[in-house]
C-alpha cells in the first residue's frame, strides 16, 4: 500500500470535488481534470479506496484494475465510437481504430498484426541501436544531451522512415501532424473548433504527403524493398502495397494510406513520451539505475526490459483511455462498488491507477522488474490493445538500453533538467548530463 495517501481526511480530493460540484456542477469535473494532470497519483490512490467508480456530470472515472479492464475488454458496451468524429475526418476516411467488431475492424486489425510481427523485433532493435549509438556518441563531447530532440525523436523518426516506410518530409513534420490530430482526438473534451480545425489541416497535409509517396512507389517500383506480401522483406508500407485480399476490394490504396497514417499516430508521441517518463523514473532511483545497467549487458534482454516497464508503471505517458458507454451497464456487478453507468456516458479508464491497485498488483509501491505481464497496461487491454506492440516495445526498450549505461548519465538540476512540454503534454526537451560533473566526457 506504499501508494496510498497518508491521510484520508474528509476534505481530501473527493471532499473538495463534492464541495465544488455542489456550488457549481460544471466546476467539479473541471477541478478533477486539473488534478488528473498534476496530482494524478494521490488522487487515484484516494479514489481507489473511497470512490473507485466516480460519476460526474461530464464523465465517469474508473480507477480499480478489475473495473478498468472490464471497460477495455467489453467493446460492445464501452466503445471507441467517440473517436470517429475527430479521427475519421482528419484522415479522410473510416479508421480501423474507431470501430468495434465491424468487418473492417476485424480485417484490418488482423492484417496490421501480420504486418507488424514479433519476428521483426531483431531488425528493429538493430536499427534503434545504430541510430541511438550515433546520437549518443555525437553528444558525449558536449557532456549533455537533449534526450527528446537528439535521441528519442530521431530514433522514432528513423523507425518511421526505415521500418514503417513512412517518408519524412522534414524531421518536425511527423510530430506536428501527430500532436495536432491526437490533441483533438484525445484531449479536446470541450469540442474547441480551433483545435478541431488544426487537426483537419494537419491530417490533410499528412495524407496529401502520403498520397504523393504512394504514387512515387507505384511509379518507381515501390522503393523500400520488394513488397513480397506480409511475409516479404522491405518496410511495412511496401508489405502493405504488396498484399492482395482475394474476393474483396476493401484493401485499396486509401485503406493502405489510412493505416500507414494510423501507425504514425499510434507510435510517435507515445514512444517519445514514454521514454521521457521512464528514463526520469530510473534516474531518480540510483540503485535501480545501477541494476538496470547491469541487466543491459545480459544477452537475454528480458531482465532489462522488466526495468523499463516497471519504471513506466510509476509514471505512464498514457494515463487514461477513454470510451463511450452505449447502453446502461452495471460496472463491477456483484461487488460493493457496483455502479450503473448510463448510456451515453464518457468513461475514463485510468490505466495509471489500475497498475497501482493492490488487489491486482502486489505491493504496488515497490519497484519490482519481475512483475508478470498482466500488471502492465502500457499498450492497452482488450480488443483495442496496440497491434504493433512487439516492434513498438522493442523501440522503447532498446533505446533506453543504449542510453542508461553511458558513463555519467544523470538528471540535471532545474531549469535544465525540467522536461519542457508542448500543450503541457508532449515532451519537447529533456536535458541529461553525460560524463563527469564538469560536463566533459569520460
Amino acid at each position: 500500500m506504499g501508494d496510498a495517501p497518508q491521510h484520508l481526511t474528509a476534505d481530501g480530493y473527493l471532499g473538495r470535488y463534492e464541495a465544488a460540484a455542489a456550488r457549481d456542477p460544471a466546476y467539479g469535473p473541471a477541478l478533477l481534470a486539473g488534478w488528473l494532470r498534476s496530482e494524478w497519483r494521490p488522487l487515484f490512490a484516494e479514489l481507489r479506496v473511497r470512490r473507485p467508480i466516480l460519476r460526474t456530470p461530464a464523465f465517469t472515472l474508473v480507477t480499480r484494475y478489475p473495473d478498468v479492464t472490464e471497460v477495455l475488454r467489453n467493446g460492445d458496451v464501452f466503445t471507441v465510437d467517440g473517436y470517429a468524429s475527430r479521427l475519421d475526418p482528419a484522415l479522410g476516411g473510416p479508421v480501423m481504430l474507431t470501430r468495434d467488431g465491424t468487418p473492417m475492424n476485424w480485417r484490418e486489425k488482423g492484417l496490421m498484426q501480420v504486418m507488424l510481427p514479433p519476428e521483426d523485433v531483431p531488425r528493429v532493435r538493430e536499427l534503434v541501436a545504430r541510430t541511438a549509438g550515433r546520437a549518443l556518441d555525437a553528444a558525449v563531447p558536449r557532456g549533455r544531451i537533449d534526450a527528446v530532440g537528439e535521441l528519442f525523436r530521431p530514433v522514432c523518426t528513423a523507425v518511421c522512415a526505415e521500418y514503417f516506410g513512412f517518408p519524412v518530409p522534414d524531421p518536425a513534420a511527423p510530430a506536428r501532424w501527430s500532436r495536432a490530430i491526437m490533441t483533438d482526438v484525445t484531449a479536446n473534451l470541450t469540442g474547441d473548433p480551433e483545435v478541431h480545425a488544426a487537426s483537419l489541416a494537419a491530417g490533410r497535409e499528412m495524407m496529401d504527403h502520403l498520397r504523393g509517396a504512394l504514387d512515387a512507389r507505384r511509379a518507381g517500383g515501390a522503393p523500400g524493398g520488394a513488397p513480397g506480401g506480409a511475409s516479404g522483406g522491405g518496410d511495412v508500407f511496401a508489405r502493405m502495397l504488396g498484399t492482395v485480399l482475394p474476393g474483396t476490394p476493401a484493401w485499396d490504396d486509401e485503406r493502405i494510406l489510412v493505416n500507414v497514417a494510423g501507425m504514425l499516430l499510434g507510435f510517435l508521441e507515445n514512444a517519445v513520451g514514454s521514454m521521457t517518463h521512464l528514463v526520469r523514473q530510473l534516474l531518480l532511483r540510483p540503485e535501480i539505475h545501477r541494476a538496470a545497467v547491469l541487466a543491459a549487458d545480459e544477452p537475454d534482454t528480458a531482465a532489462f526490459d522488466g526495468h523499463v516497464w516497471e519504471a513506466l508503471r510509476f509514471d505512464p505517458f498514457l494515463k487514461i483511455i477513454t470510451r463511450v458507454c452505449v447502453r446502461d451497464h452495471v460496472l463491477a456487478a456483484g461487488t460493493p462498488r457496483a455502479t450503473t453507468v448510463p448510456a451515453g456516458t464518457l468513461v475514463l479508464a485510468a490505466v495509471a491507477s489500475a497498475m497501482f491497485d493492490e488487489t491486482a498488483v502486489p505491493e504496488p509501491g515497490l519497484f519490482r522488474p519481475d512483475r508478470p505481464p498482466h500488471t502492465r497496461l502500457h499498450f492497452g487491454h482488450g480488443p483495442h490493445a496496440c497491434v504493433g506492440v512487439h516492434p513498438g516495445a522493442a523501440v522503447i526498450t532498446e533505446t533506453v538500453r543504449r542510453l542508461l549505461p553511458r558513463p555519467g548519465l544523470r538528471l540535471l538540476d532545474p531549469p535544465d533538467g525540467v522536461v519542457a512540454r508542448d500543450r503541457d503534454v508532449f515532451p519537447d526537451r529533456f536535458w541529461l548530463g553525460l560524463g563527469d560533473e564538469s560536463g566533459s566526457a569520460r
